[in-house]
């Protein structure tokens, strides 16, 4: 009798080919994450005039025009719902200029920004294209009035929120089980906590480390929503320092152990980016740094799949690992998916960023922000950079590429970046690790 394996959990049997050409990142492009109706800059921006901005952002980074692109892939991570449309590749395709191309929509949820990579990468290394441009839009703050033009929003209450993520589980047992909601927050941290032996206060201490550090990293950046420190949110209220904020009645547990200041904050935004040929890139003679997409490693566990974010982000690094032959120690940035912020903690050590054991320390210390010895989000990740839903790994994309540059502003890490690792998932759960790297 033929035995499905994989349904009974085995995992690491894939394989990755190697890629038929190597690609590379040329052009980076990305809106504020704002509320985009309360910001000077983008108040009254439609889906459209967002992927719009990023996409031109990014073919002007890479020294070329509109009709240079061949094909391009937009990701949004629920077209119908935050933007009223379908196929909304066609309806953004006017916006930069690209009328009449080859073109596709995805959605993976929160991982669409990851797979936007993946897939631009694809296109280009089986040689179909040499110039792909690949973006994704969610102005996830407001929600679209209906059969009006995109430019009018309403807000975006949790009542109509939250009844919307159960979509993504398996529609049999995953939402009547309520998806795991709730459980998929806390069950890879509780792990951790047990396993090295840590005290609820002592992940509370480390959970709040993440939070300054990757705090200060937003307020720096000009992109970002989050624009006051933890220490000034303390002072205006009353308290001596950022960690009685943090552990103040304003900021209590809604989980076990994630706080108000551990999840997401919703917002508005697009970004993009364009890859080619390396060889091509190259040749370009480009004024900035080329930046090599040494490979991706995915995996995919349905939502109420126990361990599904552990187990996916544990075969996505074996695989990218073994494709590239890339080792932990040759790492210098990382990126991670935090709409939870214990990620952060426990994928830097799956990942090898971190030694095992030790992450929660480094938290305490300080360790994790662009002035650290192990940067992790350096724009500040989804709890204080913003949340973006598909849009934001495309962003985690962006802010990479810059710090390779040296180009990331007031947050450019001080030795600049030469090796950078992306662990993207969401949407119950798509996982994609992925490994860059500066040319030379």
């Amino acid at each position: 009798m033929h035995r499905n394996r994989r349904a009974e959990g085995v995992i690491g049997l894939v394989r990755l080919g190697k890629q038929a050409r190597s690609v590379s990142i040329v052009g980076v492009g990305c809106t504020p994450f704002k509320n985009f109706e309360d910001h000077p800059e983008t108040k009254g921006m439609s889906e459209g005039d967002a992927f719009g901005y990023a996409a031109l952002e990014a073919i002007q980074d890479a020294g070329l025009e509109p009709r240079d692109i061949q094909y391009f892939y937009h990701g949004a991570a629920n077209p119908f719902m935050i933007g009223d449309s379908l196929t909304p590749n066609m309806q953004v395709a006017d916006w930069f200029g690209v009328r009449g191309i080859g073109s596709v929509h995805h959605s993976e949820a929160c991982c669409t920004g990851y797979v936007a990579l993946q897939e631009a990468v694809q296109a280009v290394a089986s040689g179909t294209y040499d110039v792909v441009l690949s973006g994704a839009v969610d102005l996830a703050a407001s929600l679209p009035v209906v059969d009006a033009p995109g430019c009018f929003r309403r807000d975006f209450p949790l009542s109509e929120m939250l009844p919307s993520i159960p979509k993504v589980y398996d529609r049999a047992y995953g939402r009547p089980f309520d998806s795991a909601f709730g459980i998929s927050f806390d069950n890879w941290i509780n792990k951790y906590r047990w396993e090295y032996d840590l005290t609820a206060e002592q992940i509370d201490d480390a959970l709040n480390g993440v939070s300054k550090s990757l705090r200060h990293d937003a307020v720096l950046n000009p992109l970002a929503f989050s624009t006051e420190e933890f220490e000034d949110l303390a002072k205006a209220n009353g308290l001596a320092t950022a960690d009685d904020y943090l552990k103040s009645f304003g900021n209590p547990k809604v989980t076990q152990y994630l706080r108000v200041t551990g999840f997401e904050i919703k917002c508005d935004g697009a970004a993009a980016l364009v890859v080619m040929p390396t060889d091509m890139a190259v040749a370009r003679g480009l004024d900035h740094k080329v930046i090599d997409v040494l490979g991706t490693g995915a995996a995919a566990f349905e939502g109420a799949t126990p361990d599904n974010e552990y187990m996916g982000t544990k075969e996505g690094v074996r695989q990218v690992y073994e494709l590239t032959g890339v080792s932990p120690d040759e790492l210098d940035l990382l990126f991670v998916n935090d709409f939870f912020l214990a990620g952060d903690i426990v994928a830097a050590e799956e990942v090898g960023y971190i030694p095992r054991g030790e992450a929660w320390q480094y938290a305490i210390d300080g360790r994790l922000g662009f002035e650290g010895d192990k940067p992790i989000n350096t724009h500040g990740g989804r709890c204080n950079f913003g949340h973006a839903h598909g849009a934001s790994g495309v962003a985690d994309i962006v802010e990479a590429v810059r710090q390779m540059r040296g180009e990331a502003g007031a947050t450019q890490m001080p030795k600049v970046p030469r090796t950078t690792f992306l662990r993207g998932f969401g949407g119950g759960q798509n996982i994609r690790c992925q490994i860059l790297r500066t040319h030379e």
